[in-house]
């Protein structure tokens, strides 16, 4: 849970920093010299390219989307022109065409309005509809990957790139890319029309213009570099404090509230530190802008004045020539600003792509055999040899072999490390063995569907995990069909009905995050209704009644019994009870079968049973 906390909690921490930020000016010399920040911030921003497929889906809105933002371009560039006319024509003949001019410039208006909001309208719901796809495809394949995926990668890092990075590809795409663009084409239809209007003082604009840009973009770098900085030693409070947060009962029960205090003040005194170095480096950057921006548009206007003076420019000219140049000047920036949010969502799409381009290890071959209906229940590993991806040193199971036949209850006991949560694993096909063969039903399961294959198997997991939903949506977690009456009927053979129904809401009560408003011996009653509801021809009780108290257990042990009556059932147990009632018990040790039998064929072989029985149970 720790890593879960800090992979999520580290990304927020470093974006946060765009908060509270300062005007485009400041802006656009860090972010034009920016290389890469956390994040994957990229150069080569070709990964976004794979957003086209999801763009076909959506073309017409796209191309709708491209027209506006056509026409918003034309409509804003427009604003010089009517505004120049009205200048150099409307005050003619005593003004007589002013009112003409400034009603053409309120039409403009008008029209640049419409054709912006129009723009907004479609570029936000291209890109809402694009993402809400990825969204649905990457949770999708999340899900369909197996086990052996996320031994090599960390949960928290998947969650990340679903949240945070797919977040940063939203930004691109439903703010980002219209802005830019707009910026683009303003900026290349701005230059055009200010060659048009002065050859002479754009030439000398552009031949300055990197002069004057030159040192601050490289000052940039500089409070780019203090940015990064203070965002990681923010981050690193941040996770410890998602660490502190997350174990708050450890913490308190050490008494190390006041430590916790202590080093989470001194990470965000170390972050405020760096931060006001980098505060005194833009504020520098900010005064070097100012005077660089307002000192070359003084020396425009003087230059175009002077022009004015000797007849060369009229007055409406120069003020069309000052507006495309602000205009100009401010596309310029934003495409600064706009480059940088296209770097991080480029290597944030990369790190999506790798995800959508994992294939699972385990999937259902090219033409599946069918599992025999109806079901028979009998399950079967010959010469099982295995070792999970991150261990291939150390066998899990070794020449492991197995038959179960329909209806028989087998329990399976050794020591801690035999291997027998591992039977269950390669039984559901979480994995697939190195060699050996596990069937069901007398069919491969490697040649058969996972998904058909462990539809015939409801599972009981020692950890009983619980989602956040009601009581009633977790039961129907294993079948999703289940009728309210079928729910109660599974958690009162559970004994689950008494505990349920004296919650707030009854059956409709929210458990909370992995039901833990839950006690460990409710919520594993409560899995174990859910495993009921099933109704699936084979069992698997991984440790099913480890945290309950002996009243319940001999109640849920009862409810049990009369489940594995009409069912194959493999118990991987510790209790004396279900080991007792079990028709055949396998002895397990360093992934071998070493005994097997009855409980008082094993405990008079004097072998290891034996002494675990004398261990664990007091058994003679």
């Amino acid at each position: 849970m720790t890593d879960i906390q800090t992979a999520d909690v580290s990304p927020s921490a470093r974006a946060g920093g765009a908060a509270g930020r300062p005007g485009a000016g400041a802006l656009l010399a860090e972010q034009m010299g920016e290389a890469g920040q956390r994040r994957d911030r990229r150069r080569d921003v070709r990964p976004l390219g794979r957003l086209l497929p999801y763009l076909m889906q959506h073309k017409l809105d796209a191309l709708l989307a491209m027209f506006w933002l056509l026409m918003s371009t034309t409509a804003s560039l427009a604003l010089t022109a009517t505004a120049r006319g009205a200048i150099d024509q409307g005050f003619e003949a005593g003004g007589a065409q002013l009112n003409l001019w400034f009603g053409v410039l309120g039409v403009n208006a008008l029209a640049l309005g419409a054709a912006t909001a129009a723009r907004y309208f479609y570029v936000t719901k291209t890109g809402e509809r694009m993402v809400a796809d990825m969204r649905t495809g990457l949770f999708g394949r999340i899900l369909t990957l197996d086990p052996s995926f996320y031994a090599s990668m960390r949960t928290g890092e998947v969650l990340s790139r679903l949240t945070t990075d797919i977040a940063l590809v939203e930004t691109l795409l439903t703010t980002s890319v219209s802005y830019a663009l707009r910026n683009f084409l303003t900026m290349i239809g701005g230059i055009i029309m200010l060659f048009i209007v002065s050859p002479k003082l754009t030439g000398m604009v552009l031949l300055i213009t990197p002069l004057l840009l030159g040192p601050v973009f490289l000052f940039g770098r500089k409070v780019r570099q203090l940015t990064v900085k203070s965002q990681d030693r923010f981050a690193n409070a941040v996770g410890f404090a998602g660490e502190s947060v997350d174990a708050i009962e450890t913490v308190q029960a050490f008494g190390r509230v006041g430590s916790a205090v202590a080093r989470f003040g001194d990470a965000v005194e170390a972050a405020f530190a760096v931060s006001l170095t980098r505060i005194k480096a833009r504020a520098i950057m900010t005064v070097m802008i100012i005077v660089v921006m307002f000192g070359g548009v003084t020396l425009v206007l003087w230059l175009g004045a002077q022009d004015v003076l000797a007849g060369s420019m009229s007055p409406g000219a120069l003020l069309q020539f000052v507006l495309l140049s602000v205009f100009v000047a401010s596309a310029v920036g934003a495409l600064g600003e706009s480059w940088g949010d296209v770097q991080k969502a480029a290597g944030a799409m990369e790190r999506v792509d790798e995800l959508m381009r994992s294939e699972p290890s385990i999937a259902a071959p090219p033409q599946p055999l069918l599992l025999p209906e109806p079901p028979l229940g009998e399950v079967a590993m010959a010469g099982v040899h295995f070792a999970y991806p991150g261990r291939p040193d150390l066998p899990a199971l070794k020449g492991f072999s197995l038959t179960v036949r329909p209806g028989e209850t087998v329990a399976l006991v050794g020591p801690s490390g035999a291997g027998k949560s591992t039977v269950f694993r390669l039984l559901l096909r979480f994995y697939d063995p190195q060699s050996g063969l596990v069937s069901l039903d007398g069919v491969d399961v490697r040649q058969a569907d996972p998904t058909e294959v462990r539809s015939r198997f409801a599972w009981v997991s020692q950890e009983a995990p619980l989602f956040s939903g009601s009581a009633l949506e977790n039961i129907r977690f294993g079948r999703e069909a289940a009728t309210e009456n079928e729910a109660r009927a599974v958690a009162d053979e559970a004994q689950a009905l008494g505990f349920i129904e004296a919650l707030p809401e009854g059956f409709a009560t929210p458990l909370g995050e992995r039901g833990k408003s839950l006690s460990g011996g409710q919520r594993q009653r409560l899995v174990i209704a859910r495993a009921l509801v099933r109704d699936a021809p084979i069992l698997l009780l991984d440790e099913a009644t480890s945290a309950l108290d002996a009243e319940n257990e001999q109640l849920v042990q009862q409810a049990l019994d009369q489940a594995m009556e009409s069912r194959t059932t493999l118990v991987i147990a510790h209790r004396l009870a279900t080991v007792l009632r079990a028709d055949r018990i396998v002895v397990m040790e360093e992934g071998r079968v070493v005994e097997e039998g009855t409980h008082t064929d094993l405990v008079a072989r004097g072998g290891l049973y034996s002494r675990l029985a004398r261990l664990q149970f007091g058994a003679e």
